[in-house]
């Protein structure tokens, strides 16, 4: 199978990237902060294996990531941009009937998706817990600080591993201010709106956004599945696909 590309237009206008693998029932995977479809699902064979299990896999780069545009004007990047763009994304498509599932940022995003209206059949919540929802004001003041002392953190730092991966990806740490800043808290109760199954999928040690089973108990219908891994360490397992296919074939 041959991955397959092409870009679509998401809020205001922005020119975005989609990545395409099988065909079959749609399922919507919305990668992690400062990575791409390519990493989180197509380099680790995530996207091949459900493919293979009868999936068309949508994948598309976020805003500010991967091969989509990355503005730096502040007015293309209003509140809950992401979301805005995932919607955008499901309406291009003409989707009525799929599955949606994000990692980490990709969770979050999917979940503000469903706040907005989205109804996806099932609902996979990768490397999120509660806190990475209710709490997000402290990651976002975390990443915000990694782009602030960029250049002067150095090994030992709590943060140099997070330096080391947007160098990898080749992060634009303009854009990246700029999206940051579009981010904010998601109250527990309004979490009651996502009434259809959800899985929520954590590696077994990976706490960065919050403790997972809190997540589970505050959405009306989920499920826990536990991975090996740490929160980066987790996406590049094959238990992470196999746990997703699973759960969107039960």
């Amino acid at each position: 199978m041959t991955v397959r590309s092409e870009f679509f237009t998401g809020h205001g206008g922005a020119r975005l990237a989609l990545h395409r693998l099988g065909e079959g029932r749609p399922l919507v995977l919305v990668h992690g902060l400062f990575s791409s479809a390519q990493m989180n699902w197509i380099k680790w064979g995530h996207a091949a294996l459900l493919a293979e299990a009868g999936f068309e896999v949508l994948m598309p780069d976020l805003r500010a990531h991967g091969q989509s545009a990355a503005p730096h004007e502040a007015e293309a990047y209003p509140a809950d941009v992401l979301a805005l763009d995932l919607m955008a994304l499901i309406a291009a498509l003409g989707l009525e009937d799929f599955d949606l599932g994000g990692f980490s940022l990709g969770a979050r995003t999917s979940v503000r998706g469903v706040l907005h209206g989205l109804r996806p059949r099932r609902l996979v919540l990768g490397g999120m817990g509660l806190e990475g929802l209710a709490g997000w004001s402290g990651r976002q003041a975390f990443f915000l600080d990694v782009l602030d002392r960029f250049d002067a953190i150095r090994m030992g730092d709590p943060a140099y591993m997070t330096v080391q991966f947007m160098k990898s990806m080749k992060v634009d740490r303009v854009a990246a201010r700029l999206l940051l800043q579009t981010m904010t808290d998601t109250a527990p109760d309004t979490l009651a709106a996502l009434t259809m199954p959800v899985l929520v999928v954590c590696g077994d040690e990976d706490r960065d956004n919050g403790d997972p089973q809190a997540l589970v108990r505050a959405l009306p219908s989920a499920t826990h599945a536990v991975i090996p891994g740490t929160h980066m360490g987790c996406v590049t397992q094959p238990e992470l696909g196999r746990a997703i296919r699973d759960f969107l074939a039960d």
